[in-house]
């Protein structure tokens, strides 16, 4: 057996354990715990997850405080560990991840609002939930993009979501992720989940790959002052870009 493979495999294990540790902390502890308590344990959770795999968080400027929503591109289905690395917040997320084995539970016991992507009218539910979580002065995040990109070139932001900071008065704080190979800097794709990639190829060449490094680069917070949702949009995938450079 190559010593890349079995490296590789001993991740492996490690992140079966974080997974049934993550599981177990979701099940019996966090019904006993405050929101302060529960958004410090996926924070230290997500890096212990994180570095299981080789992965360390990097951060880049600062996350602001609530009410915010952060706005991300996206490129894996690490994305959200890795933000919850950096600083929890409570994402917007696709309802099929709700119904995955174990990944489900600990999705929605993160705070996580989940939203039928398909659907028009689920989309105003979840508008009218963010827009009420702000006014308690949450942290939320969204992936404008709607799927994993390549890694090389945004796709266009969608603007739907983004009317629940216009509707809270909140401002929306960009954020632009990125991998890295820690020993030379140079970008890394292992992660990628884009097109023909599966779950279970991605995180083999996760495991596979040197040691990474999960950039977070935080933007400057900015209100809509007037511009519709469409042109702020437009606007935040520039500001990424630009963070992405």
């Amino acid at each position: 057996m190559k010593l890349q493979t079995l490296h590789a495999l001993l991740k492996l294990l490690r992140v079966l354990k974080w997974v049934c540790i993550g599981y177990w902390r979701v099940k019996t502890r966090f019904p006993n715990f405050n929101e302060t308590k529960k958004a410090r344990a996926v924070e230290e959770w997500s890096r212990l997850m994180l570095h299981a795999m080789g992965i360390e968080v990097r951060v880049k400027g600062h996350p602001a405080q609530g009410p915010v929503l952060m706005a991300s591109n996206h490129i894996s289905w690490l994305d959200i560990l890795v933000i919850h690395g950096a600083c929890h917040c409570r994402f917007v997320a696709k309802s099929e991840i709700r119904h995955w084995p174990l990944l489900g539970v600990m999705t929605a016991g993160g705070g996580s609002l989940f939203i039928e992507r398909s659907s028009n009218r689920d989309a105003l539910r979840v508008v009218h939930q963010m827009a009420e979580a702000l006014q308690q002065g949450d942290v939320l995040a969204v992936f404008p993009e709607g799927g994993t990109g390549d890694g090389v070139t945004l796709l266009p932001f969608h603007a739907n979501l983004l009317q629940a900071a216009i509707a809270a008065d909140a401002p929306i704080q960009p954020i632009a992720l990125q991998f890295l190979e820690a020993k030379s800097g140079a970008k890394s794709f292992a992660p990628c989940y884009h097109a023909d990639d599966t779950l279970l190829g991605s995180l083999w060449r996760t495991l596979c790959a040197p040691p990474l490094l999960a950039q977070v680069r935080y933007g400057a917070t900015q209100f809509a002052e007037g511009k519709s949702r469409r042109e702020w949009a437009d606007a935040l995938r520039s500001d990424v870009e630009t963070l992405l450079k």
